[in-house]
């Protein structure tokens, strides 16, 4: 109990004295007056001075950018003049396996674990020879120009290489996620009437084999790894390559005349996973990706060829695409992994060999909520079970940081004594985080800011806008919030009456985003009442996309998301209640996983199916004595009862109202992951799904069963 008392008054005497000797010098070296400054000042501004809007980045209020570099508006442009300016440079790094096991598990199960050696790298000029080749090898094979291609396959350095070789020979690329379901993959590759598709060995064994017979027009299959080289049990009719093979037949002196891409030119049909209904392949064209990397490089302080960016993220959605091609077009060099190989704890390393952050210490990196989430987490599970004393240490290190970068000030002292081993989980070099996909919590947020000791860029953007909308200031520690809108757009917001949001609410302006600018694309695929549903074009021709999501501008030009239009239900009472804000709230609680918040517009509460923490749920059944399998845990009735409690508690303290308080809960055994079809790529509730699978589950909530 002594050493409790005493951490508190010597650790601040001991911060006060380093403080107090190095600020002077420090202060005008660190530049911390000007970052101040920086985060304080007005990013955006209403161009037509209409609370509405549009609104748009302070440094181009007159024009909306579209390219980094007169003349390169097209993506195999792009790759062009990156790999002249940066030709010996390393591009892409993929890295060796040296073993692989199973590892057999206390509950019996069987993990594979593998041991990984250093990266191997492509230079760029490497990377553009390959790419050239095998675009050359595909139009030999009868693939073209303006004819959608497929690609099919995990994050790896030969996607990019593929995409790349498609963009330069004006070959659509229609992306397909790794987790779609059967169906939905089918349904894209006929829908864009597909005869080439490009996928791993895994993937054609595991997914791809089983619906080739329902995909008529596809007649070859390019697999990525260099073995097998033989395929058996592939229909008849259907030819079967390897990439290498491809690219062999590419290098020869065939005369292919090679018709390069216009800006308005589709470069690639993305098929999203989708929170409802079939997948909607969205059609963006060379001129929209460059004008959203264009948007997105800017926010990017001092990014250059010595950056290094850990690519992990499934390249099939806009998030990574746009960032590695960011990357690429300003020399930076992108180290490939994987979510179960990222960190030395992760599921497929081996206990005491390293995770790729520790490997390729990245100093970039993007990352949807959940995977910061999950981070956030499992440290402060650590945090709780250290002694009193280091326990004190660490609150009073945090709390100190805290007070310190909101001042706009760094604390050197803290994160090499306190926090390195924390931001030694990615690496210890990472100095820009970028996140998107779902809003992230403002408790996650500030624990990046302060034990990964870096930046937190939370972006918002969608599919529709090339991922590109806003993304915050690296300077800029408020939390909560996306930024101000990037230099390729400009947002308005438009009133919704049944909401009760509107641009002349006070104190801030609100409603649903419109997002305007050459980032926006072209539409979706054969979809013509969509299109006229969600997209338009002004008086002064440009394209802008109607989001669905509702938000405020803050007097410094920022933009916070506090609502969506789809996740609005009008209870029996006539209170409207928003899922999402109820979810945003109550993922909060350290107990909860995941939540997905539902509500009967004929019934008069919400109800909730919890993914409960493992660790924190085995405390609570350990203090309340119930005994039995993980399993039997959650579909315990006294356990519902004890966790809709402390749920109940964290939502009062968080300000929500009565109706919106969930009155019952589900507790969900298995977590929610992007191959149980419940939660996207980016890991967003899919609602359909959730209320389908929990039907029983719904009825018994309502119906007092």
């Amino acid at each position: 109990m002594l050493c409790l008392c005493v951490a508190g008054p010597v650790f601040r005497s001991v911060v006060w004295v380093y403080s107090v000797i190095t600020f002077i010098p420090w202060y005008f070296l660190s530049g911390a007056g000007s970052n101040l400054e920086r985060a304080r000042r007005i990013k955006a501004r209403s161009v037509s001075g209409h609370p509405a809007g549009p609104y748009r980045a302070v440094n181009n209020q007159d024009k909306l950018v579209a390219w980094l570099h007169p003349g390169v508006d097209t993506l195999d442009k792009m790759f062009e003049y990156a790999a002249g300016r940066f030709p010996q440079r390393d591009c892409l790094g993929t890295r060796e396996v040296l073993s692989e096991e199973d590892e057999l598990q206390p509950n019996g199960k069987v993990f594979k674990k593998v041991i990984l050696g250093n990266y191997n790298w492509l230079s760029y000029e490497e990377a553009y020879h390959a790419s050239k080749c095998f675009g050359s090898g595909l139009a030999a094979l009868g693939q073209k120009p303006q004819c959608n291609i497929a690609i099919f396959c995990e994050t790896r350095a030969e996607w990019l290489v593929a995409a790349q070789a498609c963009f330069m020979y004006n070959f659509p690329l229609v992306t397909l996620y790794a987790t779609l379901g059967p169906m939905a993959i089918a349904h894209g590759l006929n829908e864009t009437e597909v005869t080439h598709i490009i996928t791993s060995k895994d993937l054609l064994q595991s997914r791809l084999k089983a619906i080739l017979c329902d995909v008529p027009r596809l007649q070859y299959v390019i697999v990525v790894d260099s073995k097998p080289s033989s395929w058996p049990d592939v229909p008849r009719g259907i030819m079967v390559y390897n990439m290498d093979a491809v690219k062999e037949m590419g290098s020869k002196p065939v005369n292919i005349n090679r018709r390069q891409p216009q800006a308005s030119d589709i470069a690639v049909i993305m098929y999203t996973s989708g929170s409802t209904g079939i997948p909607k392949g969205v059609m963006i064209s060379h001129g929209n990706i460059m004008a959203g990397i264009t948007g997105m490089a800017e926010r990017i302080p001092n990014l250059n060829e010595t950056d290094t960016y850990i690519g992990y993220l499934p390249l099939a959605h806009v998030l990574e695409l746009s960032a590695e091609l960011v990357c690429i077009s300003h020399g930076c060099r992108i180290g490939y992994s994987s979510p179960q190989t990222l960190a030395d704890q992760s599921t497929k390393i081996k206990k005491g060999s390293k995770g790729d952050t520790s490997v390729l210490k990245p100093t970039l990196m993007a990352a949807v909520p959940e995977i910061m989430d999950r981070i956030y987490k499992n440290v402060m599970t650590k945090v709780e079970e250290m002694s009193k004393f280091q326990k004190t240490l660490f609150v009073l290190a945090y709390n100190y940081k805290m007070e310190q970068i909101s001042k706009g000030y760094n604390t050197p002292l803290c994160d090499s004594l306190v926090f390195k081993r924390v931001r030694a989980l990615l690496g210890g070099n990472t100095r820009v985080l970028l996140s998107g996909g779902a809003p992230l919590s403002a408790a996650t947020q500030r624990f990046m800011n302060i034990c990964l000791c870096c930046p937190v860029g939370q972006g918002y953007g969608l599919t529709e806008t090339c991922g590109a909308g806003t993304i915050s200031e690296m300077w800029d520690y408020s939390t909560g919030r996306v930024g101000a809108p990037l230099v390729c757009s400009e947002i308005t917001l438009k009133d919704w009456e049944e909401g009760g949001y509107h641009s002349t609410d006070k104190p801030n302006p609100r409603g649903e985003i419109l997002i305007g600018g050459p980032n926006v694309t072209m539409g979706y695929f054969k979809s013509e009442g969509k299109n006229r549903d969600d997209f338009f074009v002004d008086e002064r021709g440009q394209r802008w996309f109607c989001t669905g999501d509702i938000g405020e501008f803050h007097s410094d030009g920022c933009l916070k998301i506090i609502d969506r239009k789809k996740d609005l239900v009008k209870l029996q009472a006539g209170e409207y209640v928003s899922l999402g804000k109820v979810e945003a709230v109550l993922k909060n609680c350290s107990l909860i996983d995941n939540i997905c918040a539902y509500a009967n517009s004929d019934q008069s509460y919400v109800i909730s199916f919890v993914v409960p923490n493992h660790k924190q749920l085995m405390a609570v059944a350990e203090q309340m004595q119930v005994r039995g399998t993980w399993e039997e845990i959650c579909n315990n009735s006294q356990m519902e009862k004890e966790v809709l409690r402390i749920i109940t508690e964290a939502a009062i303290s968080a300000k929500l109202e009565r109706f919106e308080i969930p009155k019952k809960i589900r507790l969900s055994a298995e977590p929610w992951t992007p191959e149980t079809g419940l939660v996207t790529d980016a890991f967003k509730l899919k609602r359909k799904e959730l209320k389908t699978h929990y039907q029983e589950d719904i009825e018994r909530m309502y119906g007092g069963k």
